[in-house]
């Protein structure tokens, strides 16, 4: 019979980047077992040193599939990516339904890239309760970079801004008109607005609407302004996609604005 590991040797074999490991210290936190707080002070220590990104916005605006070009960038790098996609529940099992992780099937084969999907449990705020420990987790893996991708749910998904240090909210073109509504809530977390979908109908306008409404917000001197990049995430060829360098450059400017302000000690 194998021997069960303990939780000191799962979190060794977790920090030389054991991917087994990594799981099941994952569902352990998840179901909030007994050596959950243990598992943490074991893993505490060896994070701080991740990119966070938050990507959230309502269903449909294409998040999953920028999440995926992302990773594919950071890869280029050289960075280990880890992914948090927190999806809805199964109504029957209390389980993720993995529809993200299907549509990001093409890192399943990159050893450099881990994801893993978490149900919501109906815990309000486009995240899950065990979301925080699961990052914490992926930073000790040694993923350079951990991407949380939020529900999807609409507008109440504001607790992203908690745990990311650098956030994407991801629109689409015909949203102009609802932009003074969301500037009370989601919008107000963005770091970056990405217009997904930029070669639809009514995008320039959206574009306006979105730039204006920016433009309004008070900014202390020195403080970051938040920027509106335009992509084209899905295409049928490999030239018709906008934006995505660009998006990644942006990300990159926040990165630097964080830490040579030092909000990065301060993230959020």
């Amino acid at each position: 019979m194998k021997k069960k590991l303990s939780i000191d040797e799962m979190v060794k074999r977790l920090l030389a980047g054991d991917r087994r490991s990594a799981a099941r210290l994952i569902t352990l936190v998840e179901n909030e077992m007994d050596d959950h707080h243990r598992v943490m002070r074991l893993v505490y220590p060896h994070t701080g040193q991740a990119m966070i990104l938050g990507i959230t916005g309502a269903g449909g605006a294409g998040k999953s599939t920028l999440t995926d070009h992302l990773i594919g960038k950071f890869r280029n790098q050289g960075k280990k990516v880890g992914v948090v996609v927190v999806d809805p529940s199964s109504p029957f099992s209390g389980g993720a339904f993995l529809g993200d992780r299907i549509r990001l099937q093409s890192h399943s084969q990159d050893d450099g890239v881990y994801i893993r999907s978490m149900a919501s449990r109906g815990y309000l705020g486009g995240l899950s309760r065990a979301t925080y420990d699961v990052i914490r987790i992926m930073e000790a893996m040694g993923n350079a970079v951990v991407i949380v991708e939020t529900l999807g749910a609409g507008q109440d998904e504001v607790d992203v801004i908690h745990i990311a240090h650098t956030c994407l909210v991801v629109v689409t073109p015909g949203m102009g008109d609802d932009i003074q509504a969301m500037k009370a809530g989601i919008m107000e977390i963005a770091d970056i607005i990405v217009l997904n979908k930029a070669d639809l109908d009514g995008a320039n306008t959206s574009l306006r609407h979105l730039q204006g409404a920016l433009s309004a917000g008070t900014l202390e001197d020195g403080e970051w302004m938040p920027r509106v990049v335009p992509t084209v995430s899905a295409a049928n060829k490999p030239e018709d996609l906008q934006g995505i360098d660009e998006l990644a450059q942006t990300i990159a400017e926040h990165q630097a604005y964080l830490r040579k302000t030092r909000a990065m000690d301060q993230v959020k």
